[in-house]
C-alpha cells in the first residue's frame, strides 16, 4: 500500500459505509429522496454478496408475487432482461418472463456475479451523472469523530493509494459487511451467540459465546471441459484432507456431511453438466435443492443459450465443504483475520483440487480433472470470489432486538407472520445457521415470515447512526432469516429513506418511532415507494 496521504475533507447529507446489496439499496432511498449521498466500498463492484461474494440470490417461495420491495424486484428483473438484451438465449429462455439464466435450484435468479454488477451500476448511473452520488472505492473505514450521541464525521482510506478523506455528514449509515463503523463510532453492539438468560430463546446456550460466529466460506466458479486443468496441490491440502468435525460424519473433503435440517449424515452426488427437469423450480419450501451439487448452485444453465455457446454448465461453489469454522473474522487483530481468510482460501482451493484428483466417480473412478477454475468470472484471490461470503456481522444493540421467540414455529407454536407496529418492510427464510466457529452443528429451524420493525434499525444510543445490512438488531439465531438478500436489501432501503425522512421532518429516527403521526406519515411514504410492510393473508412459515 502507498504511504498514507490526505487527500481532505467532503461534506454530503448522507453517508453510507458499504457497498453490498443494503448499502445499494440505502443509496437509492435517499437518493430517490432528493438527498445527497457519499457511497464507499471496499472491494471493486458493488453488490456484495450478490456479488463480490458471487453467490446467487436466496429467497422466499413467493418472491415472483410478493414479499420484497419494488426496488429489489427492478433488480432481479433487471439482471433476467441484462440477459435477454445481451445473451443469445434460446427463443424459449428469453420468453420465459421467470427467465431462471442459471436454472440453480437454490433460488429463481441464479446469475453470474458480473451481470449483478451491471445491473447495480445501472441503477445508481443516473445520481453518479448529475453529482448527487459519489462513490469512493475500494475504501474502507478507519476512523471516526464523534461527540456526544452524534457521529460527526468518518475517515475512510483508499486501498488502491493509502489517500484518507474525513467525510462528515447529517446521517452515516453502516453497510459494511461486519459492522465495521460500530466499534469506530462506539456503538454499542453484539457478536456471536447470546446467552439463554440475555434472550430467552430455547437454542441459545446458557453462557453467551462472543466469538462463536457462522463460518465464512470463500466461493469459487467452474465448468466442466475437456482437458486437464488441475490446479496446483494447495500448500494446505493434507492439512485440510484430516479435517473431520466431531458431526460431520467424515472428512469435511468430501461429498458426505451433516443434511442441514435433519442434521442426518448424507452423501451427495455430483454430476458435471447433469440434464435438466424442467418441471423442478427453485423452492425452498419444498426442497433445499442441494442434494445434486451441479445444479444447486449453478449460475449459467447452458440449455438456456442457444447450441455452441457454452461448453458447459457454470456453476458456484457455496457448498458445506467450504465453511472455514477455524476461528472468528470479528474483533480480531488484521494479522488474525488475513490468516484466518488465506486459510479459507486454501480450505476452498483444497476443496477443488479433491474434486479434480480424488472424488468418486459415478464410473468407479477418481477425480474430475476437466473442472476448470474459472477466476476470470469472480475477479479475486487465487482465482476465487473477490471477498469471503459473510454471514454474520456485529450487530446493534437495537431498541428492538428480533429473537427466536418472535420467528420460531416451534417457539411460537405459529407459523403466521410475525408483526411489528412499527414494520418497515418483510422479509422470510428459514433460520439457517451455517457450523460455526465454536464447533456447533448446524441450526436450521422452520421459520415464519415476519415484518422488520424500524425498532431493529435504531441504536439505542447514537442518534444519527443506522444500520443497512447484517448488522441489525437480531440475535445470532435470528440473523439465520435476516441475512439473505431480499432481505438485506429491504433493511437498507428503509434505512436510507428513514435518513431523507428524518432530514425533511427535522426529527431523528427515535423520534419517528415513538410518535405515531410521524411513524404512521413515514409508513405510508415506504408504501407509496413500493416498499410491503405487511404479508397478505393466508402466507405460512415452513
Amino acid at each position: 500500500m502507498s504511504p498514507r496521504t490526505s487527500e481532505g475533507e467532503l461534506r454530503t447529507e448522507v453517508l453510507i459505509v458499504g457497498g453490498g446489496l443494503g448499502g445499494v439499496a440505502a443509496a437509492l432511498g435517499a437518493l430517490e429522496a432528493g438527498r445527497s449521498v457519499v457511497l464507499t466500498e471496499e472491494y471493486r463492484w458493488l453488490g456484495g454478496q450478490l456479488t463480490s461474494q458471487a453467490v446467487p440470490m436466496d429467497e422466499h417461495t413467493w418472491i415472483e408475487s410478493f414479499g420484497a420491495t419494488a426496488r429489489y424486484r427492478a433488480l432481479r428483473e433487471g439482471i433476467r432482461d441484462y440477459y435477454r438484451r445481451h445473451y443469445p438465449l434460446t427463443d424459449a429462455a428469453r420468453e420465459d418472463p421467470h427467465l431462471n439464466p442459471g436454472a440453480g435450484l437454490v433460488g429463481r435468479v441464479c446469475a453470474e456475479p458480473l451481470v449483478g454488477v451491471a445491473v447495480i451500476e445501472s441503477m445508481l448511473a443516473p445520481y453518479r451523472a448529475t453529482g448527487r452520488l459519489r462513490l469512493i472505492q475500494p475504501a474502507v473505514p478507519v476512523a471516526a469523530s464523534v461527540d456526544g450521541d452524534r457521529v460527526e464525521a468518518v475517515t475512510i482510506r483508499r486501498l488502491d493509494d493509502g489517500t484518507e478523506t474525513t467525510i462528515s455528514a447529517d446521517y452515516v449509515i453502516d453497510a459494511t459487511e461486519l459492522g465495521d463503523l460500530l466499534p469506530l463510532t462506539g456503538a454499542e453492539y453484539v457478536t456471536g451467540f447470546e446467552s439463554r438468560h440475555d434472550t430467552g430463546e430455547p437454542s441459545a446456550p446458557e453462557v453467551a459465546q462472543p466469538d462463536n460466529q457462522q463460518a465464512i466460506s470463500w466461493c469459487f466458479v467452474v465448468d466442466a471441459v475437456d482437458g486437464d486443468h488441475t490446479i496446483d496441490r494447495p500448500a494446505e491440502y493434507d492439512q485440510w484432507r484430516r479435517v473431520q468435525p466431531e458431526f460431520w460424519g467424515a472428512p469435511m473433503i468430501s461429498f458426505t456431511g451433516p443434511d442441514p435440517r435433519t442434521l442426518e449424515i448424507t452423501s451427495r452426488t455430483f454430476t458435471p453438466n447433469a440434464g435438466v427437469d424442467a418441471e423442478r423450480v427453485a423452492d425452498q419450501r419444498a426442497d433445499a435443492g442441494d442434494r445434486e451439487l451441479w445444479t444447486f448452485r449453478r449460475i449459467v444453465a447452458r440449455h438456456n443459450f442457444r447450441p455452441g455457446t457454452y461448453a458447459s454448465d457454470v456453476v458456484l461453489v457455496n457448498w458445506p465443504m467450504i465453511d472455514y469454522i477455524g476461528g472468528p473474522i470479528v474483533d480480531v487483530s488484521d494479522e488474525v483475520r488475513a490468516s484466518r481468510e488465506a486459510s479459507a482460501r486454501q480450505q476452498s482451493l483444497s476443496m477443488l483440487y479433491w474434486l479434480q484428483t480424488e472424488a468418486p466417480r459415478a464410473d468407479g473412478g477418481t477425480g474430475f480433472p476437466g473442472l476448470r477454475l474459472r477466476g476470470d468470472l469472480t475477479q479475486g484471490p487465487d482465482g476465487l470470489a473477490m471477498a469471503p461470503y459473510v454471514r454474520e456481522s456485529r450487530r446493534i444493540l437495537a431498541e428492538t432486538t428480533v429473537t427466536e421467540l418472535d420467528l420460531s414455529i416451534a417457539a411460537t407454536g405459529n407459523d403466521r407472520p410475525a408483526e411489528f407496529d412499527d414494520s418497515v418492510g418483510v422479509g422470510m427464510y428459514r433460520i439457517d445457521l451455517h457450523p460455526s466457529t465454536g464447533g456447533d452443528n448446524y441450526i436450521d429451524l422452520p421459520s415464519r415470515p415476519f415484518e422488520i420493525p424500524l425498532g431493529a434499525l435504531i441504536p439505542r444510543r447514537l442518534e444519527n447512526l443506522l444500520p443497512a445490512g447484517k448488522n441489525v438488531g437480531t440475535t445470532h439465531i435470528t440473523n439465520g432469516a435476516f441475512r439473505l438478500h431480499p432481505v438485506e436489501w429491504n433493511i437498507g432501503e428503509a434505512a436510507g429513506r428513514l435518513a431523507a425522512f428524518c432530514l425533511d421532518r427535522a426529527s431523528r429516527p427515535r423520534a419517528i418511532r415513538t410518535n405515531p403521526e410521524l411513524l404512521a406519515e413515514f409508513q405510508t411514504l415506504l408504501t407509496n415507494g413500493g416498499v410491503e410492510l405487511h404479508w397478505p393473508a393466508g402466507v405460512s412459515g415452513y
